[in-house]
C-alpha cells in the first residue's frame, strides 16, 4: 500500500510543474524527499487513459501557526488560552509526468487537483520520478541519497555517447572535490556500469599533498558502517585494483622519484632535449594569461619552429642535441636543458630575427625565470634511457601524475605537455579507449580571462574531447573564474559547500532558490548533482574512500601483500 503523507493544498495555486503539499500532522516530509501524486482526468483521453501521475522532489518546508495573528500568540497558544493548529506544508518540484496506465514518455501537463493524496514514493514511483528507468541499461553509481538509496547518472552523458564531461565546484578542504571525482571513478572502474571499463583509462593530477599517491592501497581506517553504502550502490570495498604512479625527478643526475612518504612502486617521468624540441614543448613554459601576447606569442613560434627543424632527423639514440646556429660555422652539441636555455638566449636575435628588440628581451627574461622551475624535468638522453621514464596512460587503468611540489609554472608545464600529448595521442587512435582526465584547480589551467597555450588545450577537450574519448573531471572553488565554454560543456554539474556570494552567480542558475542556500552549509561528503535527465539537481552523499589517503591509513602488512583489516577513521580529500 502506498505511503500517503498529505495532500495538494488549495490555498496556494498547484501547476503542472510544481504544487504544494499539506502534510498530515501524524506524518512528516524531508527535504529531498521524493513524492507522487495521483490526478484523474475529467475525462478519459483518445486512447482511454485517465489518470496523471506527478513525480517531484521536496526542495521546502514551511511550518506555521492557523489561526493566530500575532507573533505573541504563540505564548497564548501555549497557555492554552488562544485556539490555534500548526500546519506544515512543503513544496514540491515536480520531475515527471506520466499517465496511467504507465507510458511514461507521454505528458499531459496538467496540474495536480487540490485535495489529492500526495504519497511517499515507492521503489517503483522513484525509477520513474528520476529517470532511472530510461538509464537500465546505461547507468553508473552517482552516490546515495539521503535515506540510503542509489541515485543514478545516465551514462551515455558521461562516456560520449549523448554528452561527456562533469566539472565540480566548491570550497577548498570542505567540499571534498578530488575525493568525490575518485569516487566516481572507482564506481566506474569496479562495476559493470561502464562498457569494457578494464581497458578505460585515467589520468590524474596531484596537485596537493601526497593524498593521491595510496590509491593502490587499502584504507585501514574505514569505518564499518561505511561497507553497507558501497554494498548499496554495488561496488566492493577497496582500492583501485590498477594504479600506475608517476612523480617529478629530484634534481641531480640520477633519476629518482622527489616524494616523501611513499617511493616503492612510484616511476620518475621527465621528457629528453629532444622531445622537448620536436614536440614543441617551449610554449608550456609561457602558460601564464599574460605570456600570450601577440609579440611573444610571435617569438615563442620562431623560436619552437627553428628547435623543431634542428632535431627533426637528429637520431633517438644521442643523448645531446646539435644546434647550427646563425653565426656559426659548426653545430653546436647541447647537453642540459639549462644549456639550452643559455644557447637560445644568447642566439635569439637570430633565431627571431623579426621580432622587436624589446620583445627578444622579454622573451628571454621569462625564458630564464621558467627554466629554472622545469630544469629536472627536461634531460639529455638515449631513447633507450628515456623509455621507462616517459609517463604512459596506457600502462595502467589509473595514472596518478604528482606535481605538487613543483611551482606554478612546472606545473603548468606538466600539464600542458601531458594534455597536448594525450590529444595527439587520441587523435589517431579513435574514440577507444576512454581516458577520463581528473584536473583539479581548474582555475589555473582555464580561467576566463586572457588566453595561454594551456587553455586552449583544456577547450578542445571540453568542446572536441567527447568525440575522441576523452572525458574531462575538472574541479574548482569558484566556477564564476572559470572559461565558460568548459562548465557550458559538462554534460553534469556538481557543486559541494558554496561560499554564500558565490552561491549567487549566474554559474550556478541550475540550482533552485533553496539548493543556494543550503550549498553554503553542505557537510563534506554531500554534494548537489545536476545532470541532463532529471530537472532539478538531486543531493547525493558518498561513502568515505575504501582507498587509504595517506601513510597511515594504508593497513598494516598492505605494503607487502595489500592485506586489510578494517577500523575507524577519516579519509576524505579535498
Amino acid at each position: 500500500m502506498p505511503e500517503n503523507v498529505g495532500r495538494v493544498i488549495g490555498t496556494r495555486s498547484a501547476q503542472p510543474l510544481e504544487f504544494w503539499l499539506a502534510v498530515d500532522e501524524a506524518d512528516y516530509v524531508q527535504l529531498d524527499e521524493v513524492v507522487a501524486v495521483t490526478t484523474e482526468l475529467p475525462q478519459p483521453l483518445a486512447d482511454g487513459r485517465t489518470q496523471v501521475d506527478h513525480f517531484g522532489v521536496v526542495d521546502q518546508i514551511e511550518s506555521a501557526y492557523e489561526g493566530a495573528s500575532f507573533h505573541s500568540d504563540v505564548f497564548r497558544d501555549a497557555e492554552g488560552t488562544l485556539p490555534v493548529s500548526v500546519s506544515t506544508i512543503a513544496h514540491v518540484s515536480v520531475t515527471r509526468v506520466s499517465m496511467r496506465p504507465a507510458q511514461p514518455e507521454s505528458e499531459v501537463l496538467v496540474p495536480p487537483k487540490p485535495g489529492r493524496l500526495v504519497r511517499r514514493a515507492s521503489a517503483d514511483d522513484r525509477e520513474l520520478a528520476l529517470y532511472f528507468d530510461k538509464m537500465r541499461d546505461a547507468r553508473f553509481a552517482a552516490g546515495l541519497s539521503r535515506d540510503g538509496l542509489p541515485v543514478y547518472g545516465n551514462l551515455e552523458f558521461l562516456d560520449g555517447s549523448r554528452g561527456a564531461h562533469v566539472n565540480i565546484s566548491g570550497i577548498s578542504g570542505v567540499a571534498t572535490k578530488t575525493t568525490y571525482a575518485l569516487f566516481l571513478l572507482y564506481g566506474l572502474f569496479h562495476s559493470p556500469s561502464l562498457r569494457n571499463a578494464h581497458s578505460t583509462h585515467a589520468i590524474v593530477f596531484n596537485v596537493k599533498g601526497e593524498d593521491l599517491l595510496w590509491l593502490d592501497k587499502p584504507n585501514a581506517k574505514l569505518p564499518p558502517d561505511e561497507h553497507r553504502k558501497y554494498e548499496a550502490l554495488g561496488l566492493p570495498v577497496g582500492p583501485f585494483a590498477s594504479v600506475g604512479l608517476w612523480a617529478p625527478p629530484q634534481r641531480g643526475d640520477v633519476v629518482l622519484p622527489d616524494l616523501g612518504s611513499r617511493s616503492e612502486g612510484v616511476t620518475a617521468y621527465y621528457w629528453t632535449l629532444r622531445e622537448f624540441c620536436g614536440d614543441r614543448m617551449l610554449r608550456f613554459l609561457f602558460a601564464d594569461a599574460d605570456d600570450e601576447t601577440s609579440q611573444l606569442g610571435f617569438v615563442i613560434t620562431q623560436v619552437e619552429r627553428f628547435l623543431e627543424s634542428q632535431v627533426k632527423d637528429q637520431p633517438a639514440e644521442q643523448a645531446e642535441v646539435v644546434l647550427h646556429l646563425p653565426g656559426l660555422d659548426a653545430g653546436l652539441r647541447v647537453d642540459s636543458f639549462d644549456r639550452l636555455v643559455e644557447v637560445i638566449c644568447d642566439f635569439i636575435d637570430g633565431i627571431a630575427p623579426r621580432a622587436a628588440q624589446g620583445t627578444q628581451q622579454a622573451f628571454a627574461r621569462r625564458l630564464e625565470a621558467a627554466a629554472a622551475a622545469v630544469a629536472p624535468l627536461i634531460r639529455a638522453a638515449r631513447e633507450s634511457e628515456a623509455k621507462e621514464n616517459r609517463f604512459d596512460w596506457a600502462r595502467h587503468q589509473v595514472n596518478v601524475i604528482d606535481i605538487n611540489k613543483l611551482p606554478d609554472r612546472a606545473k603548468r608545464f606538466v600539464v600542458g605537455v601531458v594534455v597536448k600529448r594525450l590529444m595527439e595521442e587520441k587523435d589517431t587512435a579513435g574514440r577507444e579507449p576512454l581516458v577520463f582526465l581528473v584536473l583539479d584547480e581548474l582555475n589555473k589551467y582555464a580561467p576566463r580571462e586572457g588566453r595561454s597555450p594551456i587553455k586552449d588545450v583544456v577547450l578542445d577537450i571540453a568542446e572536441r574531447g567527447r568525440s575522441l574519448g576523452v572525458i574531462l573531471v575538472g574541479a574548482e572553488q569558484t566556477a564564476s573564474e572559470i572559461e565558460r565554454r568548459v562548465t557550458a560543456n559538462a554534460s553534469f554539474r556538481v557543486v559541494g559547500r558554496l561560499d554564500a556570494a558565490e552561491a549567487q552567480r549566474d554559474e550556478y542558475g541550475f540550482l533552485t532558490s533553496s539548493a543556494r542556500v543550503r550549498s553554503a552549509i553542505l557537510k563534506p561528503g554531500s554534494m548537489f548533482l545536476q545532470q541532463p535527465d532529471v530537472p532539478v539537481p538531486l543531493l547525493v552523499q558518498f561513502p568515505f574512500p575504501a582507498w587509504a589517503t595517506r601513510a597511515d591509513e594504508v593497513a598494516r602488512g598492505a605494503l607487502a601483500n595489500g592485506s586489510s583489516v578494517f577500523g575507524r577513521g577519516d579519509g576524505r580529500l579535498d
